[in-house]
């Protein structure tokens, strides 16, 4: 493997490792940016201090985030030049999931069980006979009704785990049993119940957090998949891994952002939540936070309205999502002139229907851009008789009625609890987005 394709997938590997829910995807890269030279802002702020040439950062409900760098030539006054045009890169930081319900302590003849609801469209049956954690957030009471005390939690070791029914109870198994969401899917906390803890869960947040269980008010916490991901293959040209959807976007965006030297304009990264199920969230892409954002940024550095205006909306944009890659077992799933084999580099997007936000315009960008740069890409369509798929850019289009473009690497198994990939489409997607923002 060539060495800066093994160093990107090494440090793709580490951020998928504490980037293991919404909220610790954000608080890690929160800590990446800062530790780069990133200032943390607070919307509830009416003015910020802005300079060119330094990058900043705003999250939103814990579990979204956006940062900005401003060129460091950049002018209030020529704000709306061409060269000056805002370049932004969002992706999302959810995954299809567990998630743990209120009171969630289930005791079945001395077994200890949780009581969850799934998150998003997860293949259920990946999800059995893994070890499984726990990672999200715990809000504690605190002085102030309206500020209690918010604790982002990752427990970091298995702790649960979801039996299979064994074949020799199930001989239809093999020939595909529909898990039933609520009764099939609650893990296994222990099995030893002599001393039975009608709170267990509870008890294991208070230890986890070191406070008295009445201080927990309420949480939003997950199960993940507790494996660690693998290099792999004969040519060690494969990531196996959990959350490839969407850390791979998320770690692109990232890197993009630190590794531009644009010096005029203002470059985004947008990395929001709840795009597995719709968006439709204040933290979500279907929501003004972004737009609003961006009104903000221009006024604090005395951009006048209708240049900022232009300047956003005349901008471009990347929606980074994950795309479904050619299965060679099952080839008649993919388009027969767009099969999007793994290794073959980035994905543009493109669906009729505008499941994704792609126009011919945005293709056209992006191309040059690959083409300039000399970096492998590959176009996608699914087949006409399969329902496509879609995700957050043409939802935040509603907003940004700017130039965009859905694009991603592709993967196999997508939705499962552990996802594969080619090592170099990383590699590919992370020069791209740097590419861009220089742009």
């Amino acid at each position: 493997m060539n060495i800066k394709v093994q160093e990107t997938a090494d440090r793709l590997l580490n951020r998928i490792g504490v980037s293991t829910c919404s909220f610790t995807t954000v608080k890690a890269a929160k800590r990446t940016l800062e530790e780069e030279g990133a200032c943390v802002l607070s919307m509830q702020k009416p003015h910020w201090d802005l300079e060119p040439g330094k990058t900043y950062l705003v999250t939103q409900s814990d579990s979204s985030l956006f940062a900005f760098s401003i060129g460091s030539q950049f002018l209030a006054e020529e704000a709306a030049e061409t060269d000056q045009m805002l370049r932004l890169a969002a992706a999302h930081t959810d995954h299809p999931c567990l998630y743990i319900k209120s009171n969630p302590e289930v005791d079945t003849k001395g077994y200890g069980k949780l009581n969850v609801e799934v998150y998003g469209g997860a293949i259920l049956n990946t999800w059995m006979d893994r070890a499984l954690s726990v990672a999200g957030k715990v809000v504690i009471k605190s002085d102030n009704v309206f500020e209690p005390e918010v604790r982002i939690v990752d427990m970091k070791r298995p702790l649960f785990t979801i039996p299979n029914l064994a074949i020799h109870l199930n001989r239809e198994v093999n020939k595909g049993v529909e898990l039933n969401r609520q009764n099939d899917l609650e893990p296994l906390a222990y099995v030893d119940g002599t001393e039975v803890e009608k709170e267990f869960f509870l008890s294991l947040l208070a230890r986890e957090l070191k406070v008295s269980a009445s201080e927990i008010l309420d949480y939003e916490l997950y199960l993940y998949n507790c494996d660690a991901g693998d290099v792999l293959g004969i040519h060690e040209d494969m990531i196996s891994a959990p959350r490839l959807d969407n850390i791979t976007s998320v770690e692109a965006c990232l890197q993009g952002l630190l590794n531009q030297n644009r010096e005029k304009g203002i470059n985004v990264i947008a990395l929001f939540d709840n795009e597995e199920i719709g968006s439709h969230t204040k933290q979500g892409a279907d929501s003004e936070f972004l737009y609003r954002l961006l009104k903000k940024i221009y006024r604090c550095l005395g951009v006048a309205e209708e240049k900022a205006e232009t300047a956003i909306f005349g901008g471009f944009a990347l929606s980074l999502d994950v795309a479904h890659g050619f299965h060679p077992n099952k080839p008649e799933k993919s388009d027969p002139t767009n099969p999007n084999p793994l290794g073959k580099g980035v994905v543009i997007k493109r669906s009729s229907a505008q499941n994704y936000v792609t126009d011919s315009e945005a293709v056209a960008t992006a191309m040059m851009i690959f083409e300039n740069e000399g970096i492998p890409y590959q176009k996608f369509a699914s087949r006409s008789d399969v329902s496509q798929g879609g995700t957050l850019g043409s939802i935040a289009s509603k907003y940004l009625p700017m130039k965009m473009v859905d694009m991603g690497v592709p993967i196999l198994a997508m939705h499962s609890a552990r996802e594969l990939m080619a090592a170099a489409d990383q590699y590919y997607l992370e020069e791209f987005v740097t590419a861009f923002f220089e742009q």
